[in-house]
């Protein structure tokens, strides 16, 4: 079941920047679980055979089903599922209590389907064409915008889906997660309070992309934009992105000790 899933994904959606997230999230997961190994097996008391049975019996036929029909989403969520069960039979419910923050991380491996992509990339992008028409006009260019087309003299660009911080927000909260438990052996409080930090500096993120692109666009014309540079800024904007997240835990470290972020079990 593992081969063939794997497969799918590194020749589908890890090829596409929605999936990209995908093999860091599989090799630095992985490094997760395989560096508590001997606190595994020390723990390690099998679980329930009619539970772990049971989860076997949903996962198998959805598994089934997402591979026969090419729903990647569902497949790779029953592989994770079935991978569950197995675990649970042979070390128990403690264990992978003790194990939550790697089986949640290991989540993100999920391709989100094309209706929730769809659902929460519009609003991404009409709220980074309105910021960014907004700005430039209080600035004195002249910009105007028409759902999420702006139009920049006599140029007209398109808000797509990798500048509007879905792509981005999704890898930002799967490696702001993977630092703040490497990090900071920190507690769940903290992780959520961050991972919703992380929302706007994603958004935040792509507006100045966009808005960068939008004046390339306006003094060197749409070639030189939508060229390397188009690219370069994606680059340069995730990595400020991450950068920022890394600055706002720094600023938040007393927080991080007030929510017992310090001290939370080792990871």
């Amino acid at each position: 079941m593992v081969l063939p899933t794997l497969y799918s994904l590194a020749t589908g959606p890890w090829t596409t920047e929605a999936g990209v997230q995908g093999p860091i999230v599989l090799a630095t997961g992985t490094w997760l679980l395989l560096r508590r190994l001997p606190e595994i097996r020390a723990k390690a008391v099998h679980g329930s055979l009619p539970i772990a049975t049971a989860m076997m019996l949903v996962a198998i036929p959805l598994y089934v089903f997402g591979r026969a029909f090419d729903f990647i989403s569902i497949e790779v969520a029953a592989l994770l599922l079935a991978l569950l069960a197995t675990a649970y039979a042979y070390v128990g419910f403690q264990v992978l209590k003790a194990l939550w923050f790697p089986i949640f991380y290991l989540g993100f491996m999920i391709p989100l389907p094309g209706w929730v992509l769809d659902y929460i990339t519009l609003p991404l992008k009409q709220l980074v064409s309105e910021v960014v028409t907004t700005t430039l006009q209080w600035l004195g260019y002249p910009v105007a915008r028409v759902g999420v087309t702006i139009y920049i003299a006599q140029y007209q660009l398109l808000v797509e889906d990798a500048c509007a911080g879905l792509n981005s927000l999704v890898s930002l909260i799967s490696i702001g997660l993977f630092y703040v438990y490497i990090l900071h052996n920190s507690s769940a409080k903290y992780s959520i309070l961050l991972l919703m930090l992380v929302i706007p500096i994603a958004i935040l993120a792509n507006v100045v992309r966009v808005m960068a692109l939008v004046l390339l666009t306006y003094y060197f014309g749409d070639a030189v934009a939508q060229g390397f540079l188009h690219n370069f800024a994606g680059m340069v904007t995730f990595t400020s992105a991450l950068l920022l997240i890394f600055l706002v835990d720094t600023l938040l470290r007393p927080v991080r000790r007030w929510l017992g972020g310090e001290d939370g079990h080792a990871a």
